[in-house]
């Protein structure tokens, strides 16, 4: 089992930025992959990015290709989500998840002026 903890969330203007971080318990981070999911009031989750075990392959939803970045760093057990660009449709719960199952809390992100 992975425990997650996201943290980085907060209130942004439209066009701003944020970084979001996810860090893992455990040595066992760096064998899975891992995701990056939101939620938005009143909708379903949805995946947002990912990223392979070694940090070489990444995938990203049409919605927010070019405006962000998933990235890890296996030696601190952390994910990051770099988020450009910031929209109001950006504003969601952000969770991580990882291949092996678990979840984050997750962290608000709000994108209003």
């Amino acid at each position: 089992q992975v425990q997650l903890v996201e943290s980085g969330g907060d209130l942004v203007q439209p066009g701003g930025s944020l970084r979001l971080s996810c860090t893992a318990s455990g040595s066992i981070f760096r064998l899975y992959s891992m995701r990056w999911y939101r939620q938005a009031p009143g909708k379903e989750r949805e995946f947002v990015a990912s990223i392979t075990s070694g940090g070489v392959l990444t995938n990203y939803a049409d919605s927010v290709k070019g405006r962000f970045t998933i990235s890890r760093v296996n030696t601190k057990n952390t994910l990051y989500l770099q988020m450009n660009s910031l929209k109001p449709e950006d504003t969601a719960v952000y969770y991580c998840n990882s291949a092996s199952g678990d979840w984050g809390q997750g962290t608000q992100v709000t994108v209003s002026s």
